[in-house]
């Protein structure tokens, strides 16, 4: 079983042949690698988050101050979250291939549950000791995990209106970027939850911050889900690869288009006189909370492509590698978080706070030296894990993780 989304399940026991052959193999081990990839890209902006927030990155990003190295490393990963809950809709497809539609709407609902306490339970404490008041923050595993429990529903929509539905959220949610409610209105709650990126008040001091509000990614995980049939193992791979190809370079397209033009989609850009670099940091730089229609259109489109290319180069190491992230990404997200976490406190521990109350790199490079190192540290147990999931199908608890 190749794991899909956070920790589901993609059935490689597809009917006819019993066992999968090799464009079977090609089809799935390409979706492994592409979520192996932004899990891969994800240690970076986590490795900055943990020992360079000093450094204050605002969203998008200010081109006018931020250093070059910051700006292009948060493009970056920019692709991470948006083809993560793309690959989990799509992944949700694949496992209804084997299932009734009352299975997978259970199995959802199941999983979506499981990813919300597990946002609140455990991620969100690993950053209590750092911030100086209790936050649950409400971030990407707690996005996913509401986007699966409606997709639970959304998926006995036809295809055309899960379709249009998506399209429609996407294209057009930023029409309601001038809603903004306050903590007193008492729809104010809901309101942050689902769009308005904000602070709730919680009882007992603690707070709640909607880091990522739910609706724009609600338009991703259906039109992931909605591209599935052409995952099948009857779709003709060239076909499915072509309409890949159509779908990136038109999102790609689209979004150059819309950001020449500069009036929709997002907070304008600005050309920089005598620095181009500056211009173009301006230029890729667009609102992640909540993700804006340009910024869903490259980093999806970008996706689409990464596919493509993924399947094509099968064969090679680089594939295998990032494979073995994407075949254990839960396991890879708690166990990298739990690592900075400890590295961070002892490192704090041992050599007391250089930046308030805290301890931080003073330099942005630290954080590069790091990135490949963490990513030697981390791969090993990974492995470790992806081959204990193909080996103990019997221990049921392991498919969670």
């Amino acid at each position: 079983m190749a794991s899909v989304g956070t920790f589901t399940a993609v059935p490689t026991d597809f009917p006819a042949p019993s066992r999968p052959d090799a464009k079977a193999k090609a089809r799935l081990a390409n979706i492994d690698a592409l979520r192996g990839f932004v899990m891969v890209l994800m240690l970076l902006d986590h490795l900055r988050e943990t020992w360079f927030v000093n450094y204050v990155v605002s969203d998008p990003i200010d081109a006018a101050t931020v250093l070059p190295a910051i700006g292009f490393a948060r493009f970056a990963v920019s692709f991470c979250a948006p083809i993560f809950v793309a690959l989990t809709g799509l992944g949700v497809y694949l496992f209804s291939i084997n299932h009734t539609v009352e299975e997978t709407s259970s199995y959802l609902l199941k999983r979506g549950l499981l990813l919300v306490v597990i946002e609140l339970a455990y991620l969100s404490p690993l950053y209590w000791g750092i911030v100086p008041q209790p936050t649950l923050w409400l971030q990407v595993i707690w996005a996913i995990g509401l986007c699966m429990i409606a997709l639970a529903g959304l998926m006995r929509l036809p295809r055309p209106a899960l379709i249009a539905f998506g399209l429609v959220i996407l294209c057009f949610h930023n029409l309601l970027d001038p809603v903004r409610l306050t903590p007193d209105n008492p729809l104010f709650p809901l309101w942050a939850i689902l769009y308005q990126r904000d602070v709730i008040e919680l009882p007992f001091g603690f707070l709640a911050k909607t880091t990522y509000p739910l609706l724009p990614w609600l338009g991703v995980i259906a039109l992931g889900y909605a591209i599935g049939n052409w995952f099948r193992p009857e779709f003709a791979p060239e076909k499915r690869n072509r309409n890949l190809l159509v779908l990136g370079f038109g999102m790609i397209a689209a979004f150059v288009l819309l950001r020449m033009l500069n009036v929709y989609g997002d907070k304008p850009w600005y050309m920089t006189e005598g620095d181009s670099v500056r211009s173009v940091i301006s230029f890729i730089s667009m609102t992640k909370y909540p993700p804006s229609l340009l910024f869903l259109l490259p980093t999806l489109g970008g996706g689409a492509l990464l596919l493509v290319l993924f399947e094509k180069i099968n064969d090679s190491k680089l594939i295998a590698s990032l494979a073995v992230f994407g075949a254990a990404p839960m396991f890879f997200y708690l166990l990298h978080l739990t690592v900075l976490r400890i590295l961070y406190h002892s490192a704090l521990a041992i050599y007391g706070p250089n930046n308030g109350s805290a301890y931080m790199f003073d330099n942005y490079h630290w954080v590069l030296l790091w990135y490949p190192i963490m990513l030697v540290i981390l791969y090993f147990p990974t492995v470790w894990y992806a081959r204990l999931k193909r080996r103990r199908r019997d221990i049921a608890w392991l498919k969670y993780f």
